[in-house]
């Protein structure tokens, strides 16, 4: 196996009809690394600041996507219920932030997005593990588990504050 034939880069070859033994590339196809990264989609910026909502609608798929990555991927350190108090700081790792803080309750969707691009203190990237549209989804969860903490009747839409006065449901 270790002598094999084989075509150096831009070799002649008679194989193919062209001559040539290197194949050129297939229309509408991107190199690994050539993909251009800009865009609040793909960044979490407009105009290299960190930007506000979301890319895309959230729906309840969206939201139950979010919470599936949220505990593969964040609930380790950051506990399920956002608090910081996960497995891997109860080993003795560094404790993240709470999700919690009024500092981070009022950040910007594009921090989280950001942070989970570029990584942050002590957490890493998640990019190479964590597609776009699976991170958006995590910040949209993150912001449920934000408002599950910090919820008051007023958010409660009026159809729906009866049945919390005891009406029936």
């Amino acid at each position: 196996m270790a002598n094999q034939p084989r075509y150096d880069p831009l070799e002649p070859s008679n194989f193919f009809a062209d001559g040539m033994s290197a194949r050129p590339r297939i229309a509408g196809t991107v190199a690994r690394g050539e993909l251009a990264i800009d865009g609040f989609m793909a960044t979490g910026k407009v105009g290299g600041a960190i930007a506000d909502g979301f890319p895309y609608a959230v729906d309840a798929g969206v939201m139950n996507r979010g919470e599936e990555r949220f505990n593969i991927y964040c609930s380790p350190c950051h506990g399920r219920a956002g608090d910081g108090n996960g497995m891997i700081p109860a080993r003795g790792y560094r404790r993240p932030p709470s999700l919690h803080t009024d500092i981070l309750r009022a950040a910007k969707t594009g921090h989280f997005f950001d942070v989970m691009t570029n990584g942050f203190g002590a957490m890493p990237s998640y990019a190479s593990q964590v597609p776009v549209e699976d991170r958006w989804a995590i910040v949209a969860y993150i912001r449920a588990l934000q408002l599950s903490q910090h919820a008051t009747v007023a958010d409660v839409p009026p159809d729906m504050r009866a049945k919390l006065d005891g009406g029936t449901q």
